[in-house]
């Protein structure tokens, strides 16, 4: 039986970190853990995660999470505030809250989820995450302009997550998308979705999981300049009328 004790988690945490430059305290590496922990425990009589074994979640849930803090690119500190579209079981806003410090908005149209991750949230000690059962389009209209960040992890197509996400931003603000190998078709889509909601490609960097679980890639986009057509559209335009595709 493998060791998945406390002290074996953290250390996976800390050392599959350090692999790509991503310091990790002992506190923070300790919430993580118990995070990984109450996802499983809730995931008995909640459908949160396919991902069950804790070390393999180590990686597909922590690591992957928290890719985006190898990058130059990624800033995100105490005082900014970040949203998470399609928060899940708390992937990646928990583990970014925890890195971060940062006020923390985290979205999911699943109520259940919601509320595990609430729970979660409350249990750690996380007071600047908090959780929101709502559709992106209806919370874009009440937080318009109001984050620093939004992210995402595969949740939809890119053009649609551009979509989504740009009335939240400030300008300036930017959207950070975790995919595994986005075909070129999905790619153009995007760009011609970010010129015309006002969103730039700054970076876009390739990463292999540890333990030959995966490949990912990060797209890093920033608002340049307003949107040219009225943001958010009705519920289900974006996925109905995608942006960007001719």
């Amino acid at each position: 039986m493998r060791d998945t004790s406390a002290e074996r988690l953290i250390h996976e945490i800390t050392s599959q970190l350090s692999l790509y430059g991503i310091a990790c305290t002992e506190r923070q590496a300790s919430l993580l853990a118990r995070h990984l922990r109450l996802v499983i425990e809730k995931n008995k009589v909640i459908n949160l995660t396919r991902i069950v074994d804790p070390l393999e979640a180590v990686c597909l849930h922590i690591v992957d999470s928290l890719l985006p803090l190898a990058s130059d690119v990624f800033v995100l500190g105490s005082s900014d505030f970040f949203l998470d579209m399609g928060t899940g079981a708390g992937f990646p806003g928990i583990p970014l809250g925890v890195m971060t410090e940062a006020h923390g908005m985290l979205v999911d149209s699943v109520g259940k989820k919601v509320e595990a991750v609430d729970e979660f949230t409350s249990r750690l000690g996380l007071s600047k995450l908090h959780t929101r059962h709502a559709r992106l389009e209806d919370l874009a209209c009440e937080m318009r302009s109001s984050q620093d960040m939004v992210c995402a992890r595969a949740v939809a197509q890119t053009n649609v997550l551009i979509e989504y996400a740009t009335p939240f931003l400030k300008m300036g603000g930017h959207l950070v998308i975790e995919k595994g190998r986005p075909a070129p078709e999905e790619i153009d889509a995007a760009l011609h979705a970010g010129d015309i909601c006002g969103l730039t490609l700054v970076s876009r960097e390739s990463f292999e999981l540890p333990q030959h679980l995966g490949h990912r890639e990060i797209l890093f986009f920033e608002k340049v300049k307003p949107s040219r057509i009225a943001l958010p559209r009705k519920v289900g335009e974006a996925k109905r009328r995608p942006l960007g595709i001719a």
